[in-house]
């Protein structure tokens, strides 16, 4: 059924579809959206909007002409959802259905149904004001507020005003305050389509504990032991937690079947996390094996972007990893904090799909009372610098002058828009640069994208081009439990006294000059991540690609890593970081001190100058992937940050893209 072109059912999706419960209301779902320009469709998790809503749209003709888009806060949901409803449509997954991620694309010019991450319907926003080949956009998971939503929010709302002849915009979410987007929207009509929610027992702790990563552990392996039939999802905050206990498990589990204090079940740990590879992505939805039951590990992806079969038991730490930004410092940082009230209900509803669930809350129901009532959006808590250069790109000169559905604070938006001025993107009037229109056309973030430009200026393109790719792809390092120190071995040849881009691009090098059909194998012996070097290569193609489009030079600095190392500070210069007599670090740009993360080659040296790629909050702050720099460099890289003189305006790097 290769390239089907025509829109009618298969007997299969017909018989999936009328299993779910958007299928009782497709006939009065498609009616309204006919009626209205925009509608708010509020469903359940798990209630097929995702997978069939798009489905119905295109049987029913409104899409005749062009594609729908639907839109997705995560790449995992992206690709997950599309290759099921090409699996759905028994068609091959890049033709009539396909999926857009950052530096992946599946789909062409016959696609009628296109996922795609809210980023990338913003960058061909930028390139096509009118988003023409779109007949239909559909916003799903439009509750996560991503930085990317809120400003498609806005783009999709102009857009509206032109096409309203044309245009059908749907916002989906399984949670959201419906008459607030109704409201911003002007939509004709919400809709509330109830899933089929079996009772969930909350259960919750008498006292707080010391560590919830234990306490999850403690609580899969208890359920393991004492309660019926069903998989357990578990989530945790990111991807070092989830391996943690992918390993200790079948470790500890092991011991419980040795003692007799468990069921007959093996206990069978399966992660799901963003930096996973698709076909790893792929064993959460499969059934467990017969004897076996299966705990899913899980980052936040899991509350609402994709619905796992066969879960009975959600275990809820009551924490998730966000990105949080002070305009006070020009800090961006990852930080463990507690979910919101709405998060926690959408996790332990996970346990309801199939059937009667539990939800074990490792907190106290206290402490659940006192949470906010939703995550603030991201647009509140991240750095503008992205938002502001799009801004731009998109003629709106005057920030507050974009219809926002939460404006940013006005400190945040000037933070962010003096560093663009400091990179070059903006002149002194407020206006895009040559480099700054340069800038918003590559697809990585404006401190990268000034790294690649300044790299070509340096005379290190070449590097620059690799070293942004590696921090654009997925870690590289594999240190498995009990293999620690054989790793370290593997990764001393590599290591430089320079910091971690250039032992990562020194790791990238080796592995280019190794055979292809070796590559696999050397990366096993070394301890290094295959697909994720894989992937940097592909990356490193697509940005070169992109370079070239630009007419940007390339050239290569050799074993000479000066110039590569100032091309990181004309990007990374607001992480600039100075010794100090106590070992720690001072951000130059904020005085907020810093210790550099035990992971980094650099961790134990005390190089008197460095700068980051990312800020750690844990109990202390940790810079991450350091580079070591020259201070002597940091006021003519970016004199608005490290002059006396307040004239200083930009970096002299500017004047080259006159």
């Amino acid at each position: 059924m290769l390239g089907r072109t025509d829109d009618r059912p298969t007997q299969a999706l017909a018989d999936h579809a009328g299993c779910l419960p958007i299928a009782e209301v497709r006939d009065e779902l498609l009616r309204l959206i006919k009626m209205h320009d925009t509608t708010i469709l509020v469903g359940e998790t798990g209630s097929g909007k995702s997978t069939q809503l798009p489905q119905f749209i295109l049987q029913s003709g409104m899409a005749r002409g062009g594609c729908i888009a639907v839109t997705q806060p995560r790449r995992v949901a992206a690709i997950s959802v599309a290759g099921r409803v090409a699996q759905e449509m028994h068609v091959t997954l890049g033709v009539q259905v396909g999926y857009s991620v950052r530096f992946d694309d599946t789909s062409c010019a016959r696609t009628r149904i296109r996922y795609l991450t809210d980023g990338m319907l913003v960058r061909e926003a930028l390139a096509d004001g009118d988003l023409k080949r779109y007949k239909v956009i559909i916003l799903d998971e439009a509750h996560e507020r991503t930085l990317s939503t809120d400003i498609l929010f806005g783009i999709v709302k102009r857009l509206q005003a032109c096409r309203r002849q044309d245009l059908k915009v749907v916002v989906m979410s399984a949670t959201l305050d419906a008459a607030k987007f109704a409201d911003f929207f002007g939509a004709g009509r919400v809709l509330h389509l109830l899933g089929r929610q079996y009772p969930v027992e909350l259960l919750y702790l008498p006292e707080p504990v010391d560590s919830y990563v234990d306490a999850v552990l403690k609580a899969v392996l208890q359920i393991h032991a004492h309660q019926p039939p069903g998989d357990i999802l578990a989530f945790l905050t990111g991807q070092e937690e989830i391996e943690a206990l992918q390993r200790l498990i079948p470790e500890r589990a092991g011991h419980m079947h040795a003692s007799g204090d468990s069921g007959q079940a093996t206990l069978v740990p399966v992660p799901i996390f963003a930096a996973l590879p698709p076909e790893q992505q792929a064993k959460v939805f499969e059934a467990a094996p017969p004897g076996c039951r299966k705990v899913i590990l899980a980052t936040n992806i899991a509350e609402t972007s994709i619905t796992v079969p066969g879960v009975r038991y959600v275990v809820d730490p009551g924490f998730v990893k966000a990105r949080s930004y002070s305009a006070r410092t020009g800090g961006d940082s990852l930080q463990v904090v507690p979910v919101s009230k709405a998060q926690a209900r959408q996790r332990s509803g996970r346990a309801g799909r199939e059937g009667p669930g539990k939800a074990f809350r490792l907190y106290k129901e206290e402490t659940f009372q006192a949470l906010p009532a939703a995550s603030a959006p991201e647009i509140q808590r991240v750095s503008l610098a992205l938002l502001m250069l799009q801004l731009k790109q998109l003629g709106i000169e005057q920030p507050q002058d974009f219809d926002f559905m939460d404006r940013p604070s006005t400190s945040a938006m000037l933070r962010a828009l003096e560093l663009l001025l400091a990179l070059g993107a903006l002149g002194a009037e407020g206006a895009l640069t040559p480099l700054g229109r340069h800038m918003v056309r590559l697809p990585v973030e404006p401190v990268f994208a000034k790294v690649l430009l300044a790299g070509a200026q340096l005379g290190c393109s070449q590097e620059a081009l690799s070293v942004v790719a590696l921090s654009s792809t997925d870690p590289i390092y594999i240190a498995n439990r009990g293999m620690q120190d054989s790793a370290a071995q593997a990764w001393k040849p590599f290591m430089s006294a320079l910091g971690d881009h250039i032992t990562k691009l020194n790791i990238y090098s080796s592995f280019l000059e190794v055979r292809k059909a070796d590559r696999r194998r050397w990366c096993t012996e070394h301890h290094l991540n295959f697909r994720s070097l894989k992937k940097a290569v592909d990356i490193r193609a697509q940005l070169a690609e992109h370079l070239k489009q630009l007419k940007v030079p390339m050239a290569s600095c050799g074993s000479d890593m000066a110039p590569l190392r100032q091309a990181l500070l004309s990007g990374l210069f607001i992480n600039a970081a100075v010794l100090l007599p106590d070992n720690t670090y001072r951000l130059q740009a904020s005085s907020q001190k810093v210790m550099i993360h035990p992971s980094s080659v650099l961790h134990g040296r005390k190089p008197p100058c460095i700068i980051f790629e990312e800020l750690l909050r844990t109990t202390r702050s940790y810079a991450r992937n350091v580079t070591v720099i020259e201070a002597s460099w940091l006021p003519e890289t970016a004199p608005m940050y490290f002059c006396s003189k307040s004239t200083a305006t930009a970096a002299p790097l500017r004047e080259g893209w006159q």
